[in-house]
């Protein structure tokens, strides 16, 4: 391959991570709207189960079921994911999503510098929690954070953690069947919620409608994507963009949702991304 069709590929892998994080965001963004209508129990058990409805009849796992023993841990794997949106569902109801991530994704840091070994890896550690410091509700005025709202991100981001420690364990021969079956799971996870939140209005036709198209933005759209990412782009660069996901979010907040945020919170983000990024990037 020469020179301009690497720049082509690279350039192609980048525009899809690209769409890919800001259709994740955007579907977020646009579920918060559904939060008076349904409550965010109620979202996440539509987002997670037509995200499952979708997967279950792209891949149709029946046709290759997993074995006992690796069937185990996809429950387990299942039960997290699930917890994992409806704790950060949670999080968006009480604090601006692009705040929400930026906690979130410390989970994933966390595993990564778990195993640290670098002077350097402390450092972005050290950077990650000044981040996250300055978005504790310290503050007596009106623009503090909500707490709860932090620690059901800080749940989100411990759940994060768990679903990666536990998706390691699975088979290396595990497809997409493993994520239909997971996802399958957290539909079970969620549902319970969002039916005791909602009652009958999780039904209505429109409702539904709107949640079919949050999954579509947040769940189909952004897998495919992230593959056609992951087949152009080195490990590094795909991580070190994905990284930027928080920035994406507060962006897409405050296009959508109106979520401006104060100074100290986009330092706050910054540092964090700045972590994320410094922590994944491996000198060749």
């Amino acid at each position: 391959m020469n020179t301009p069709q690497i720049h082509q590929q690279t350039g192609l892998g980048i525009l899809a991570i690209l769409t890919s994080s800001i259709s994740v965001n955007a579907g977020a963004a646009f579920a918060k709207h559904l939060f008076p209508l349904i409550g965010a129990f109620g979202m996440t058990s539509l987002r997670i189960g037509f995200a499952a409805v979708i997967l279950l009849l792209i891949c149709r796992p029946w046709r290759k079921f997993p074995n006992t023993q690796n069937l185990k841990i996809i429950a387990i794997y299942g039960v997290i994911l699930g917890l994992m949106n409806l704790l950060i569902y949670q999080a968006f109801a009480r604090i601006p999503i692009g705040i929400a991530i930026a906690i979130e994704i410390l989970g994933p840091l966390g595993v990564v510098l778990a195993s640290a070994r670098r002077i350097i890896d402390f450092v972005w550690f050290i950077l990650a929690l000044v981040g996250l410091s300055l978005f504790l509700p310290l503050q007596t005025h009106d623009a503090a954070l909500d707490g709860v709202g932090i620690l059901f991100a800080i749940g989100a981001a411990v759940a994060w953690a768990c679903y990666i420690l536990v998706g390691k364990k699975l088979s290396t021969d595990s497809t997409l069947n493993t994520v239909a079956i997971g996802m399958f799971i957290a539909a079970c996870v969620a549902a319970p919620f969002g039916i005791i939140e909602a009652g009958s209005t999780l039904f209505s036709p429109s409702i539904l409608f709107m949640g079919l198209m949050v999954a579509l933005f947040s769940s189909a759209l952004p897998f495919p994507l992230e593959m056609i990412a992951l087949k152009r782009l080195p490990t590094h660069i795909f991580s070190i963009i994905v990284s930027a996901s928080p920035v994406i979010a507060a962006l897409c907040g405050w296009a959508i949702l109106g979520e401006a945020l104060l100074l100290h919170q986009w330092i706050a983000i910054f540092l964090i991304v700045i972590a994320i990024a410094g922590s994944t990037f491996k000198k060749s």
